[in-house]
């Protein structure tokens, strides 16, 4: 289970830990020697002056997040501290919002469910970030333009079963559980199991019929192995991982929209962006160009090929022509 949904309680008691000492303890200085590139959107270097402290959560997207973060804050002229990879998400919620950080990436459903305390989703992806947005001001956070990249549960299978059963929705995988339940095993993580917005909440959505006989609990990582040896015929995924196409696995579409909104927006400290409001200007062409496809190649690049997170955001961010070496 990403811990960016970790429950409500258990972020109470981490905000204490964190911010008493155990997370944001020390940053290092980014180093890189690196100005705007040719599809950067600005010409000069308006933040030069700036010291900017950038934070993550600790699971690999969010890592390359605030590697892409920092990065381009560093090619507009700051100085920047990297405190990313902190345990927990309300780790970095609080660095940003004490201004302990000054950014992160965040997902607007985190926001508005896990931050904000509402219990139901908004469907549209623009509404979602447009209420988070607005409520979260009053926490002195702004939330800036989000991403395509939408980091949210599904199910996938191998291309085997994808080609044998012929299912590309879920309410195609409810229909045949209702017809044949032995079609139908799932690969899960534990806290997918018993989560609301997790299997209890998805198989009543859809009225999936899904004997407990049929359901495994594993780690992970291990899901995503047993649903390509087809162990399992269907798994839990969450749409930017990097193994889904390494592993030719194919995703299923939430055609009731069940699973929240989880797009990745630029969460700024509001002080911070009065002092720096050119954050907002060099964050948003590459905000704009992240989205799923870009994630899951990211992601892999870390997770299967074993790269440095670091450089797989600088590399990408050359690539693009939004940085360029100095």
């Amino acid at each position: 289970m990403s811990i960016r949904r970790r429950p409500a309680a258990a972020l109470a008691l981490l905000a204490a830990l964190v911010l008493g000492g155990c997370g944001l303890v020390s940053g290092s200085a980014m180093t890189d020697n690196v100005l705007p590139g040719p599809n950067a959107g600005y010409p000069d270097r308006p933040l030069t002056g700036a010291q900017l402290t950038v934070t993550s959560k600790e699971f690999t997207e969010q890592i390359v997040l605030g590697q892409i973060m920092g990065l381009v804050f560093e090619a507009a002229g700051a100085k920047v501290i990297d405190k990313t990879s902190i345990q927990g998400s309300i780790g970095a919620r609080e660095a940003v919002r004490s201004g302990t950080a000054d950014a992160a990436y965040e997902y607007t459903g985190t926001g508005w469910i896990t931050y904000l305390g509402h219990t139901k989703p908004v469907i549209d992806p623009q509404e979602q970030w447009k209420v988070v947005r607005d409520e979260d001001r009053k926490n002195g956070i702004v939330w800036l333009p989000a991403s395509r990249l939408n980091n949210t549960y599904a199910l996938a299978l191998n291309t085997a079963n994808w080609k044998k059963l012929g299912v590309r929705t879920l309410s195609e995988v409810a229909a045949l559980s209702r017809k044949n339940p032995g079609a139908v095993t799932l690969c899960v993580e534990n806290e997918f199991a018993t989560r609301n917005d997790g299997l209890p909440g998805m198989a009543r959505a859809y009225g999936m019929q899904v004997p407990s006989s049929n359901i495994r609990k594993m780690t992970g990582g291990v899901v995503y192995t047993e649903t390509q040896k087809g162990t399992c015929t269907f798994g839990e995924v969450f749409t930017t991982d990097g193994r889904i196409k390494a592993m030719n696995l194919h995703v299923l579409a939430d055609d009731k929209h069940f699973f929240p909104n989880y797009n990745a927006a630029p969460e700024i400290n509001a002080a911070s962006l009065k002092k720096y409001p050119a954050m907002a200007e060099v964050l948003a062409p590459v905000t704009r160009a992240l989205d799923n496809t870009v994630a899951q190649e990211l992601n892999r690049k870390v997770d299967v090929d074993g790269g440095d997170p670091h450089q797989v955001a600088k590399d990408w961010l050359l690539r693009e022509g939004f940085i360029k070496e100095g």
